[in-house]
């Protein structure tokens, strides 16, 4: 596919045919979602990508799927090839920010206006997803109870997961009624050399 119709056919995806993908496929997924910037090339992110069905069940449960199938939804987070779980460490970019290359001229570690980690895990994540589009395949996002994650997946206690995204062949599903919002105008979006409010 084109780079502009992956994005423009990205969409949250909340209905998969259970298992039925190659193991290939998602490992070149999870390959693709490595190749993300990170500052300083910290590299904090990290995937843990669940494909054993029973595991996927119980990530469902921490992430809601019971409620979702009252809700008439079904449960699609455990109904999947596989469960991507996007985690970022804070400690990593600290330990990198404390290298000699990194310090200041004073010896002291940057002080962080933005919190860059949650950045760069939300382009692992934009990977994840446009890498599943183009491989044919719907990727929907979840949260859920990081604590419940760690403690099932053995995440470390310094790698926050920050949800769950089931990757799978997509199932006619119910769109989100959020969706009747609509896109809000180009000219509101983008900005052209400065801010004006004449857009909203």
């Amino acid at each position: 596919m084109e780079f502009a119709d992956v994005v423009m056919a990205r969409r949250a995806v909340r209905r998969f045919e259970e298992g039925g993908v190659d193991r290939a496929v998602i490992e070149r997924i999870a390959r693709l979602a490595q190749r993300t910037p990170s500052a300083g090339f910290s590299q904090g992110q990290r995937l843990v990508v669940v494909t054993d069905p029973e595991v996927r069940r119980e990530v469902g449960r921490i992430c809601g799927d019971e409620a979702y199938a009252a809700m008439g939804i079904g449960a699609w987070i455990s109904q999947c090839a596989a469960i991507f779980i996007p985690c970022a460490s804070e400690m990593v970019y600290h330990r990198r920010y404390q290298e000699p290359d990194k310090l200041r001229e004073d010896g002291t570690e940057i002080e962080w206006p933005i919190p860059y980690w949650w950045v760069d895990i939300g382009a692992t994540m934009q990977n994840v997803m446009l890498a599943a589009v183009d491989a044919g395949l719907g990727c929907g996002f979840a949260g859920g109870d990081p604590a419940e994650l760690q403690a099932l997946l053995g995440i470390p206690e310094e790698f926050v997961p920050i949800g769950v995204m089931p990757v799978g062949r997509r199932l006619p599903d119910v769109r989100s009624p959020s969706l009747k919002r609509g896109w809000i105008p180009f000219e509101a979006f983008a900005r052209w050399d400065r801010w004006s409010d004449a857009a909203g």
